[in-house]
């Protein structure tokens, strides 16, 4: 059986930001408290835009207005139309307790027996003392005292929300108690009836009783016009979250999962000795993947792509194992016999059930899923010198290619041009493999035609809500990618390629914005904003773009000025992308390759890079963040090398990887 200590609990993300402005008169004008801020309170809180003290079980704020404390996603959160329920309910609760509250305060209800409670029904007393009766609080109501908002989980049930969105809490804690709100009383009555000692009927109800009652016209109580008090108090964009800009579409994508299911809890069927696997791999791995949809899609990578997929699709799960056991040994270091059978067995596991599947020619959408699942999170993990055998991403990818033409998903994807259709989740995916592993093999892609029709049209693939560049930008890099591959086979001349690179260039020039719409992605209270950092993503992809441009043209070298000032621009809009374990730095690797193949030993860009990996620490050496940095040191090596000597020849990063037989997809 394999074991493996558990993973420390990182501290969630934090960001420094002012609390929310003090009323009118309290404070000096200018004065500014600030607080550290976490993204892992409470997801009423989080709807209501109010600060979440993330207390045990319940926060102090939805346990003193009578609200539903939850931190694991709800199903509402990923609806709209379900949200604005939600919040109208919130509503109407907290209504009824400010209504209370005041009550309370000017005398208006008693300080005794709370009213309501006037009427009865017949006791157990009033039934045999040989019948069997029960007579206890219902725990079905949301307001009864006795609620469990967050009941155990089964040993045999993973909570698939609990490892990501909900840090540890102390079990320990306490809080003031809150002046008591209203609450409901649900009392369930049951009867049962003998004949001759044998049990014949069961009768059972239960009755509701509310401490709340309207309080009578009182010239002192505030009047509440309409909901104009709840929109101020309660949902004021200029509070919490002031500075994020936009409603985002959370149901942009077409998964092939559909619809989350109404359960809160995955049924994940795996054996006992692979379970660690399993945990660290949602504990652990899982928040690595897809940084760029969790900003903008919360909880919709967990929800919605992996565990789905993990519940129904073995060949997916033997994946996602294999994919855990290398991010275990290469973050904790661990050596030996065990954990190289683990990693090894779950691939060629995943690798009999693709051919297996492949051969019955089912599930085409399931084995496409799992085959850009071991292509792409293979750039999540694992460190440059792995050396255990495994097929090549591109062989895979070859597989996937053919399976996104027979499910016809390019058809799909264009059909998108001229109807409000979500593109297919898996077909956005591929897209981004498509395009930028192509420059990684000197290729065009595969579905070039399908950018081009796309990038004409102006419409979406899902690129940028899936990765974070724009997709216009995606399907120019296409381009050059073409560009690229036709000077490489030599089917074009050096008068046509400057052509066709000049024209390119222009093309670049129209995606340009205004420098000034290139800000800090996080708003004044430490907000992320979504379109923002893919604004400045999209600056980062542009600039490397117009380097790997420059690069095909003829007799072009490193040391040329103009080029030099591009890496030095490139550098420069570094600077907008947060860094660290929690910035966005392994959502850019590509565009680090291709201006840091280009620099010089007296380049800002080295400075930069090597600043950005120590804010990383030990991830940097992870992943295709690790595998890039590896690259460049070795590109640097050969191309300074040849600069002393006075060789003058260029050194592609390309021709470093053939010589040293690395095969990577840094994307």
């Amino acid at each position: 059986m394999s074991t493996y200590p558990s993973a420390p609990t990182g501290k969630p993300a934090t960001m420094v930001a002012p609390q929310a402005a003090p009323a009118k008169g309290s404070e000096p004008k200018g004065a500014t408290k600030m607080h550290r801020r976490s993204r892992s309170g409470c997801f009423t809180c989080r709807l209501r835009r109010k600060k979440c003290d993330e207390g045990k079980n319940q926060c102090k704020a939805c346990k003193h207005l009578g609200l539903k404390c939850e931190y694991k996603r709800p199903m509402w959160w990923g609806n709209n139309e379900q949200r604005k329920h939600q919040k109208e309910t919130i509503k109407n609760i907290i209504k009824r307790t400010k209504l209370s509250e005041k009550t309370t305060q000017i005398g208006t209800s008693s300080a005794g027996t709370p009213p309501g409670l006037s009427h009865s029904l017949p006791t157990s007393a009033t039934y045999s003392e040989a019948t069997a009766r029960t007579r206890a609080p219902s725990i079905e109501s949301a307001h009864s005292p006795g609620y469990d908002y967050n009941p155990p989980l089964s040993h045999d049930y993973y909570d698939f929300h609990s490892h990501v969105v909900s840090p540890h809490y102390d079990t320990n804690a306490h809080y003031q108690p809150f002046p008591p709100t209203p609450y409901e009383v649900d009392i369930k009555t049951e009867r049962q009836m003998y004949v001759n000692d044998i049990p014949t009927r069961h009768d059972s109800m239960v009755s509701t009783f509310s401490t709340y009652q309207p309080p009578s016209a009182h010239p002192t109580l505030p009047s509440f016009p309409e909901d104009e008090w709840i929109n101020e108090d309660i949902y004021n964009t200029g509070d919490m979250f002031s500075g994020t800009e936009e409603g985002l579409d959370f149901d942009f994508f077409d998964f092939s999962h559909g619809a989350p299911q109404a359960s809160q809890q995955a049924l994940i069927q795996v054996d006992d000795c692979d379970r660690p696997l399993l945990d660290h791999f949602i504990d652990n791995v899982l928040r690595l993947i897809f940084p760029i949809l969790e900003v903008n899609q919360h909880g919709s990578a967990r929800s919605e792509v992996i565990l789905p997929a993990l519940e129904s699709n073995k060949c997916y799960l033997h994946c996602c194992l294999s994919i855990s056991a290398i991010h275990l040994k290469s973050t904790r270091g661990l050596q030996g016999e065990q954990i190289d059978s683990d990693i090894v067995r779950h691939r060629y596991a995943t690798i009999a059930e693709l051919c297996e599947a492949l051969k019955l020619d089912t599930n085409h959408l399931q084995i496409l899923e799992a085959t850009l699942g071991m292509i792409f999170f293979q750039c999540s993990v694992g460190r440059p010198d792995d050396a255990l055998p495994d097929i090549s991403w591109h062989q895979h990818f070859q597989a996937a290619i053919s399976l996104v033409r027979k499910l016809e998903l390019p058809h799909a994807l264009v059909h998108d041009n001229n109807a409000r259709v979500h593109p297919p989740f898996n077909m956005t995916l591929a897209s981004w493999i498509d395009i930028l592993g192509a420059t990684m093999l000197g290729r065009s892609p595969e579905f070039a035609d399908t950018y081009r029709e796309k990038n004409q049209s102006g419409s979406s693939s899902g690129l940028c809500e899936l990765m974070g560049c724009e997709d216009s930008m995606m399907y120019l890099i296409s381009e050059v990618a073409c560009l690229d591959a036709l000077k490489s086979s030599n089917g074009i001349n050096d008068m046509q390629l400057c052509q066709l690179i000049g024209s390119l260039g222009t093309s670049l020039d129209t995606t340009e914005v205004p420098a000034e719409l290139l800000m800090w992605p996080y708003s004044s209270s430490g907000a992320i904003r979504p379109k923002q950092l893919s604004r400045n993503m999209t600056s980062v992809f542009r600039l490397a773009a117009r380097i790997y441009l420059c690069s095909l043209v003829p007799n072009k070298t490193k040391d040329d000025p103009a080029m030099q000032a591009l890496v030095d621009r490139f550098t420069g809009s570094l600077h907008l992308i947060p860094h660290g374990p929690d910035g966005f730095d392994r959502s850019i690797v590509w565009p680090l390759l291709i201006a840091g193949s280009e620099s010089t030993a007296d380049s800002t860009f080295r400075q930069a890079l090597a600043s950005r990996v120590a804010s990383l620490g030990e991830a940097a050496e992870c992943g295709s963040f690790g595998r890039m940095v590896r690259l460049l040191q070795e590109v640097w090596r050969q191309s300074d090398e040849a600069i002393r000597i006075g060789s003058g020849q260029n050194v592609h990063w390309r021709d470093v990887m053939q010589q040293k037989g690395w095969d990577f997809l840094l994307i």
